[in-house]
């Protein structure tokens, strides 16, 4: 692509941070069952997770939430989360866990603010609720996996219930749990676990709820206006 084919395409880009993020968190999710189980594949998903910690900062300045938090919160997952994988020290991922799920939650309250404050739909604010959606996921997901490194035997599942449960289960048991599926293979045992399933099963129910409605409203009111 030449300069001047690329720069129209980086400037569309950058008006959209949350399909960005949205996109960096799919192609994670599609590339987990390509590369899990080598060492390869973990740096792999590695260095994605550590693309989208930056793109969550992004996606927080456009909004009117307060930056120096964000950094706060990336600056040393990155570095733990890099140690981690390098060093193969579980408790440092554990730790650059945490971080990663107080920095998305945050910013998943960043974008929920940034969609309430406008009155009218853009497309930006359309991906930004595809993209509110997989932060709570994801953050969630990463609370499960910081709950079980603490709390040995959280969560049980179908297979091999005796085993600690990998990434990929956490994440499905978190999309399940804050879509309203609960297909129930992925099971919390211990009170932490529990209660950690229903705040998501709450904010599930809350996102719906407040952000996805008032965008549907919103559109609803802007073609009525157009008639």
């Amino acid at each position: 692509m030449s300069l001047t084919g690329f720069l129209p395409s980086f400037a569309r880009a950058r008006e959209h941070p949350s399909a960005l993020l949205l996109a960096a968190q799919l192609v994670s999710l599609l590339l987990y069952p390509l590369v899990d189980g080598t060492n390869t594949g973990r740096v792999l998903l590695g260095a994605v997770s550590l693309t989208v910690v930056p793109l969550a900062v992004w996606v927080v300045r456009r909004s009117a939430a307060t930056n120096w938090i964000a950094w706060t919160l990336a600056l040393p997952a990155i570095g733990l989360s890099a140690a981690g994988i390098l060093l193969q020290r579980p408790d440092l991922i554990a730790w650059a866990s945490l971080l990663e799920s107080a920095l998305y939650f945050y910013a998943a309250a960043s974008l929920i603010a940034y969609m309430l404050h406008d009155h009218n739909v853009t497309t930006d604010e359309l991906f930004a609720a595809g993209a509110t959606f997989t932060l709570l996921a994801w953050g969630f997901a990463y609370a499960y996996y910081v709950c079980q490194f603490w709390y040995p035997g959280s969560f049980t599942g179908v297979t091999a219930p005796e085993r600690s449960r990998v990434w990929i289960e956490l994440l499905f048991l978190s999309f399940s749990t804050l879509s309203g599926v609960g297909n129930g293979d992925i099971v919390p045992l211990l009170p932490q676990a529990r209660v950690l399933v229903m705040l998501e099963q709450v904010a599930g129910v809350g996102y719906i709820a407040v952000a996805v409605s008032r965008l549907i409203g919103m559109s609803v009111s802007r073609q009525r206006d157009r008639e």
